[in-house]
């Protein structure tokens, strides 16, 4: 024997990722109330009082995600929707119910989930790959200010026709 072999260690096996194993690990350490929907094969969380998205145009959305990455703002999780070009940030619901902001931001190609509303989750199902993926994974529970978010989409020219950032 030589001593490369020697020192090889086997490891334990890892459990292949499942729609169960995701959820738990979206509830135990990203803190989402994630529930399977088993009829769709999907992952989905509820828009309520810990939970907001904002779904915005792929190409705007990274200019954002530079931006706050530049201000030392940090990013929290982003989900990517590669078919439709579209990334949607889980933030903490801090926008304020107001319909001439809501304007504004659907003017911009901009939504912001309202509360009883669902967000699909990435899911380990084959069949969904490609349909949407983590551009940002979350780590455990952070979330940033939806306000933040819409700031630096607003730096950023998103409500505007001039880009800035």
């Amino acid at each position: 024997m030589t001593a490369a072999f020697e020192a090889t260690t086997v490891l334990p096996a890892v459990p292949a990722d499942t729609l169960t194993s995701r959820c738990q690990f979206y509830r135990r350490t990203c803190r989402i109330d994630a529930r399977i929907r088993p009829e769709l094969q999907a992952i989905m969380a509820m828009v309520d009082d810990t939970l907001g998205a904002i779904t915005m145009p792929a190409e705007l959305a990274a200019r954002v995600r530079l931006h706050m990455q530049r201000q030392g703002i940090r990013l929290g999780p982003i989900i990517s929707h590669p078919r439709s070009s579209r990334w949607t940030w889980l933030v903490r619901p801090d926008i304020p119910d107001d319909v001439a902001t809501f304007a504004r931001l659907f003017r911009a190609q901009i939504a912001v989930a309202r509360p009883g509303g669902e967000i699909a989750l990435p899911s380990p199902v084959r069949r969904h790959r490609g349909f949407r993926c983590w551009s940002q994974a979350p780590a455990d529970g952070y979330r940033p200010s939806g306000m933040v978010v819409l700031t630096a989409v607003d730096a950023c020219g998103g409500l505007s026709r001039r880009h800035r950032c």
